[in-house]
């Protein structure tokens, strides 16, 4: 309850009027409701377009990303693999040093994917951590039970598709969750890749409304919008899809999570 606290008094100011919000009189009701900050929000006709933008980078990065990283972590979850250790070993090293950002930026223009989606979705397609959670999770698939696929005649990624990844629906479901926040929150590496208003996130356009001198959104007609109703309502616009996603996977979050983090 005490987390939820502060998202109630954010809906709150969102929906309150000026008068109230100036008093700080706003606790965990609405005064003076009023629904004209969200009105003003989605006035700017590139809002739309941002969260057509933001849905897409969300869905198709999450996608890569369960793919990339189950298919890594399999065969290092296998004892029999030969180069388990040097591949670990530079996974490790990828989660302890991070590429600086103007080397980045170079390699992403240098391939062509400058202002385009590709450029916050390819680099980021295997997180070190969520690698680890997902192979500790693997490792815990019988061995006997691979073996009896392999004599059975099936192939490494027929076993990976048809066998463990359906005993591994709790994990996926917590690596949905990790990568789908990451990719919906994101903000620093659009607003360094993603210029052109075509293929600009939300995060991107909430940040913008942000950062305008507010003294010009707050008159609507006879009434007048405070600049903080206008940050909470945006901060709900940017809250909703994850809020919508979150009841569907948190009955395997839990589990997903604890089994995963177990180290041998």
């Amino acid at each position: 309850m005490i987390m939820v606290l502060p998202l109630i008094k954010v809906v709150s100011e969102s929906f309150s009027s000026k008068t109230f919000i100036e008093q700080n009189a706003v606790l965990f009701w609405p005064k003076g409701f009023n629904v004209e900050a969200y009105s003003k929000v989605f006035q700017n006709r590139n809002i739309f377009v941002a969260l057509r933008n933001s849905i897409v980078v969300t869905l198709l990065g999450t996608t890569i990303n369960l793919v990339m990283t189950a298919t890594m972590a399999y065969p290092l979850s296998r004892t029999e693999f030969k180069f388990k250790k040097p591949i670990l070993l530079m996974v490790t090293l990828t989660m302890i040093f991070t590429s600086p950002m103007i080397p980045s930026y170079l390699v992403i223009k240098g391939m062509g994917l400058d202002n385009s989606i590709w450029a916050v979705i390819l680099p980021g397609m295997i997180s070190g951590y969520n690698f680890f959670i997902m192979r500790s999770f693997f490792a815990g698939v019988p061995g006997e039970l691979i073996d009896a696929a392999r004599i059975d005649g099936s192939g490494e990624f027929g076993i990976l598709f048809k066998i463990v990844l359906p005993m591994s629906k709790a994990v996926m479901a917590t690596m949905i969750l990790f990568y789908g926040v990451n990719h919906w929150n994101a903000l620093q590496q659009p607003l360094i890749y993603l210029r052109s208003p075509k293929v600009q996130t939300l995060q991107i356009k909430l940040y913008q409304i942000l950062m305008e001198d507010n003294t010009s959104m707050v008159d609507v007609g006879v009434l007048q919008i405070a600049p903080t109703t206008i940050k909470m309502a945006t901060i709900v616009i940017s809250t909703i899809p994850i809020l919508i996603v979150y009841p569907f996977l948190q009955k395997h979050f839990a589990a997903g999570a604890m089994l995963g983090s177990v180290k041998e």
